[in-house]
């Protein structure tokens, strides 16, 4: 069974994928990830998932649905444009 490694290096920082591994089972796994990634102390905490319980985050949103939420989707220059000729036609109404 193929195991998926996770470390942490310091506390508050997030994990990061460290590597994969290959054990029949989850205390072998903990065993063989604790030698590897954690007997130098190079990571404070290990998280161990089986590859299989991993998975793909599809069927993301159309770029275009999410312009409102970021800084640059909307041009400025376009929205003063758009709000003086809605000032001139109120203006001369």
């Amino acid at each position: 069974m193929i195991w998926e490694v996770f470390r942490q290096d310091r506390k508050g920082q997030p994990f990061e994928h460290a590597g994969s591994l290959d054990a029949p089972d989850a205390e072998f796994a903990e065993a063989w990830a604790r030698e590897q990634y954690g007997r130098r102390g190079e990571s404070v905490a290990l998280w161990l998932a089986p590859r299989d319980a991993v998975h793909v985050v599809g069927d993301w949103a159309d770029e275009f649905d999410l312009k409102y939420r970021r800084v640059d989707g909307y041009s400025i220059k376009a929205r003063l444009k758009e709000a003086r000729e809605r000032a001139a036609a109120a203006g001369t109404g």
